[in-house]
């Protein structure tokens, strides 16, 4: 007697093929959504940046270094926003590794300009300071070696 159906190892090759690919869309789709989520929440941030910017400036003329003080963190954490926006877009690693770079940057000099002056912090500004020049410097060597590479090809 012929058996009709095929056997189960065979089977199993198809399920699996089937899930992966229902997984790979479900992923896609909530790539997407949180894309667009991130979208919206890059827009609110640079509205309440510009209302903010615009109040102040209707308050004070021109501004004073508090008020400039938190523009600037402000508008650095919305750069922060946009470039984590952008790194979902990215599909080049090397590209996406440089932005993660641009991105630790900004955090980091955020942070300094966060920090108060106060002479019990001074290694700790010492040490972001370091590392903020490092990072600057990896974000630099990176830029001109793919010129370079660019260049030679």
């Amino acid at each position: 007697m012929a058996d009709t159906t095929e056997s189960p190892s065979k089977l199993i090759p198809v399920w699996e093929h089937k899930i992966e690919a229902f997984m790979q869309i479900g992923i896609q789709a909530l790539r997407l959504f949180f894309i667009a989520i991130m979208i919206v929440y890059l827009f609110s941030c640079l509205i309440g940046l510009s209302a903010k910017l615009i109040e102040l400036t209707l308050q004070h003329g021109t501004l004073d270094f508090a008020n400039m003080k938190n523009i600037l963190t402000d508008a650095l954490f919305t750069l922060i926003v946009l470039a984590i926006v952008r790194t979902l877009f990215i599909r080049n690693g090397y590209l996406y590794a440089l932005t993660l770079l641009e991105i630790g940057f900004v955090v980091i000099i955020r942070k300094l300009i966060l920090l108060e002056v106060d002479p019990n912090e001074t290694w700790l500004l010492l040490i972001l300071g370091g590392i903020s020049a490092l990072f600057f410097g990896l974000i630099i060597f990176a830029h001109s070696s793919k010129f370079r590479s660019s260049k030679v090809i």
